[in-house]
């Protein structure tokens, strides 16, 4: 009876564990299958907590290598000790995956390490770090085995000199020069990283813009700040090839608009094209999964395979590769398994990217809205004019809202500014109830803060901004 479970999580990342906690909470009896050794999967340990670690230390040692002087703060000579600085994110990952175990325990979920596959759709197979094998039995089953990064033809990642994102956030020292391939939000996270702690970075994308699927406009502007903070663009152009040698790698690229060819050297090659869905060895097709052309799982609207109770969710599935996607859609799930309506709301999912300024958004872009031929109506307000940005010298960026025409429903919202990943979460909640621009400026914004933007910009709809 021990082995038998109302529910068992393949995979314990965002997605995984918090679908495992969700169920169990719920009254299901529920376990929770991970391979890596600890629990929070990409996310905590080689993705986003330790990302957002080091960019915010890197921007401290930049903010007081740079700006503290002017600002009447004298700290003498900085200098930077990159162990100590790898250490601090080292502990943050420890402290919050053993959280995730603390938390299993407190709602009595089983943690099972080890290596899962599904033999049938009631009977998983775990296989532990000596390969002995146990087997587990479920009513249900849940995969969330999350995604892996991508390369492209001509470069081979080795993790010494040509990177994934996993090697970029464990270098031992500061490179001089590092070749981003991708202008993508990862890439340019981890350049944002190196360049402020005095690597010289340039980025490489395919498309004629960086963020590929962002607001333009916003994109355009992203790339104007990022200019200013020294990074060099490559656009419209591709990688063809590589060639490492001891201390550094010649990348050919060539420029999409006239097929010239061009070597440069860098010391470090990040590549940053995208990841994956991590599918391999869980033995889908003997079981009946279906996959589309991508490799992703297919799954209906309560998130059930093709396959009889067994569902999928996270990066394994279609959508944005966000962790935050995939903790509602554990959830959503595991509400399913415990006969209510679970439901995940796609036109409200935030997106971020951690980089200074911050860059956030919620909804529709005004080029999809042009695709979809939706009449709107735009407002927009800058942090220049901003009186709490202006007194921290924190002015780049502005605050973008989409309505539609007729109703003034907001459609969508676009930020790039300071602190914009939490101010996002406003628009969030007000699309989610179905606000209008009119509801967002007629609501009291406490002064002096970044959110009065958000409520100049939703006057700014109806041309009727105060400061601006």
């Amino acid at each position: 009876m021990e082995n038998n479970f109302d529910v068992i999580v393949v995979g314990g990342g965002p997605g995984g564990y918090v679908c495992a906690i969700r169920a169990a909470q719920l009254g299901l009896k529920t376990a929770c299958v991970e391979s890596r050794g600890s629990l929070g999967g990409t996310c905590l340990n080689v993705g986003c907590i330790p990302s957002k670690s080091l960019l915010n230390l890197s921007k401290n040692y930049s903010m007081a290598s740079k700006e503290f002087d002017n600002l009447g703060i004298e700290t003498g000579g900085i200098k930077l000790n990159l162990k100590k600085m790898m250490l601090s994110k080292e502990k943050s990952i420890q402290v919050l995956t053993k959280g995730v175990e603390f938390l299993f325990k407190k709602n009595k979920v089983t943690y099972i390490r080890g290596k899962g596959v599904l033999f049938s759709k009631n009977n998983v197979v775990v296989y532990d770090d000596k390969n002995v094998k146990k087997n587990y039995n479920a009513k249900n089953i849940v995969i969330a085995t999350g995604s892996t990064p991508t390369s492209i033809p001509g470069i081979k990642i080795d993790e010494k000199n040509i990177i994934s994102s996993t090697g970029a956030l464990s270098l031992s020292k500061v490179p001089k020069s590092l070749l981003i391939v991708g202008g993508g939000y990862i890439g340019l996270e981890m350049g944002s990283v190196w360049s402020r702690l005095g690597t010289e970075v340039t980025v490489v994308e395919y498309l004629d813009h960086i963020t590929p699927g962002m607001d333009k406009e916003i994109s355009n502007e992203f790339k104007k700040i990022l200019m200013k903070q020294g990074f060099k663009f490559r656009l419209n152009s591709k990688v063809t090839s590589t060639k490492s040698k001891s201390n550094s790698v010649l990348v050919e690229i060539v420029d999409n608009s006239n097929s010239k060819k061009e070597t440069i050297e860098s010391e470090k090659v990040l590549v940053s094209v995208g990841r994956k869905a991590y599918t391999e060895g869980l033995n889908l097709s003997k079981i009946g999964i279906k996959r589309d052309t991508k490799g992703r799982i297919e799954v209906d609207k309560k998130f059930q395979t093709s396959t009889e109770n067994i569902y999928a969710i996270g990066d394994v599935i279609k959508g944005p590769m966000l962790a935050h996607k995939a903790e509602e859609e554990g959830i959503a799930v595991a509400e399913i398994l415990a006969g209510q309506a679970g439901h995940v709301n796609y036109d409200t999912i935030p997106g971020v990217i951690y980089t200074s300024p911050e860059v956030a958004y919620v909804g529709k872009t005004e080029e999809e809205l042009k695709k979809n031929k939706i009449d709107y109506k735009v407002g927009k307000f800058p942090f220049i004019a901003n009186s709490r940005a202006k007194v921290n010298n924190e002015t780049d960026g502005f605050v973008k809202i989409l309505a539609e025409s007729k109703t003034d429903k907001v459609l969508g919202v676009h930020i790039i500014g300071p602190h914009s990943g939490d101010m996002i979460a406003e628009m969030t909640i007000a699309m989610e109830f179905g606000a209008s621009a009119e509801d967002i400026a007629r609501t009291c914004h406490a002064h002096p803060t970044y959110t009065e933007a958000i409520k100049e910009a939703a006057l700014s709809v109806d041309k009727r901004p105060i400061h601006f």
